[in-house]
């Protein structure tokens, strides 16, 4: 008698131990391009937002520094950029040239159903955040992703010359939300494709 029950006993423990299980992290990797300090004190802002939501990895890098592994084990990608004669900064363009020639995202479509989001930062009000931020989204839903705002229209953006010298509280508070919208969003993925 002892000997039948020992198994069931055993697979009801194995059952409860797998159910439990909490899902794996989601992945967040924010990358920038910066010069001035200006967009990367965004990108700590926008990494603070992701940190914010359970259940979330958050990694920050310089685009140069960014590897295929980074970019492929990654659940959402957010893109930050200085703006540069109204567009992303040439590092920041070489990174997204380098998803297909340095690290083969076709034919595959390696980034197909990620999440993806943009952040800008330019030295006047009509500097080109907008357009900024919009290449880098164009770039993102070239390659299938699942694009998202947060802090504003296309994203978070900071105005850092002129009036508004620096990065202020509420820019920080834009580039935070923007963070954390992309971390509940790619949660909501993760949780919709286990079921």
């Amino acid at each position: 008698m002892a000997l039948c029950a020992l198994p069931l006993v055993s697979g009801a423990g194995l059952s409860e131990t797998f159910a439990d299980e909490p899902p794996p992290p989601v992945k967040v990797l924010v990358t920038y391009h910066s010069l001035s300090g200006n967009t990367e004190r965004l990108a700590e802002a926008v990494i603070d937002g992701v940190k914010s939501v359970p259940g979330t990895q958050a990694l920050l890098k310089r685009v140069g520094k960014v590897t295929a592994d980074d970019l492929f084990s990654a659940d959402a990608v957010v893109v930050g950029s200085p703006v540069y004669w109204s567009n992303m900064s040439g590092e920041v363009k070489t990174f997204f040239d380098n998803w297909q020639f340095k690290f083969g995202v076709f034919p595959e479509f390696k980034m197909k159903n990620k999440i993806g989001a943009a952040f800008a930062t330019g030295g006047q009000v009509s500097s080109g955040k907008e357009v900024t931020m919009l290449t880098i989204l164009a770039a993102m839903l070239g390659n299938q992703m699942i694009v998202v705002s947060g802090g504003g229209a296309f994203g978070a953006s900071a105005t850092t010359e002129g009036d508004s010298p620096g990065i202020d509280n509420q820019e920080l508070a834009d580039a935070k939300a923007l963070g954390r919208r992309v971390a509940e969003v790619a949660l909501m993925m993760q949780r919709g494709s286990s079921h």
